[in-house]
């Protein structure tokens, strides 16, 4: 069984488990003011795995087996034995280093709440792209396929104006920064797809 559908059964029971217990919802999820003050850092990872409701969940797990699976396949011919674990540990770091600005910027708001998987899915599909550029993508509401690398400058240009409107309830900075962690990710982790997803690129014009 893959790393990525054992991470989707673990967030969808635990997710469940949340729906119908809202004290464990609370004490799970990303709330900066409790980070911050009562020191309980583990809300930083486990808000990752709970899920504002069902239609959340899906988009969420639909989008991690569809990246999921081919980025572990990527990561095992890559990096060998030690694939498995590169995609635990992008998923994971992923969800932790899209909380962090949250938490800076919402440490003293003890009304702030933040959950779901996006910020790992993010660093999943940005991880992805760096690595095949050129696959075909679509992004709703437009039905038109396009470029891989075309639909992530759509989509973090999307994230830092909708972050900066704000009002849809949607945590677009967590969308942000785990799509920048999914390119560092890449560069720290097999700095060559770097320079080979700009080849990619370049030689599609």
């Amino acid at each position: 069984m893959s790393i990525t559908v054992i991470i989707i059964i673990a967030t969808v029971a635990i997710s469940f488990f949340a729906f119908r217990d809202q004290s464990l919802m609370y004490r799970l999820i990303h709330n900066p003011h409790a980070v911050y003050n009562r020191k309980e850092y583990y809300r930083i990872v486990t808000s990752g795995f709970i899920h504002a409701d069902y239609m959340h969940l899906l988009l969420n797990m639909y989008a991690l087996y569809i990246f999921g699976e081919v980025v572990e396949t990527y990561f095992q011919y890559l990096f060998g034995s030690n694939g498995r674990l590169a995609f635990l540990a992008l998923f994971i770091l992923g969800i932790i280093i899209s909380n962090i600005p949250d938490l800076i910027k919402h440490k003293n708001n003890a009304f702030f709440n933040s959950l779901g998987a996006s910020g790992g899915v993010s660093s999943v599909v940005f991880a992805s792209i760096i690595l095949s550029p050129l696959s075909k993508l679509m992004m709703f509401p437009i039905p038109i396929p396009m470029p891989a690398y075309l639909f992530a400058l759509i989509y973090m240009a999307y994230s830092v104006y909708m972050d900066k409107r704000q009002g849809d309830h949607i945590n677009h900075l967590a969308h942000l920064w785990g799509s920048l962690f999914g390119i560092v990710f890449m560069a720290v982790t097999y700095p060559k797809s770097i320079p080979g997803f700009f080849e990619q690129v370049l030689s599609s014009f």
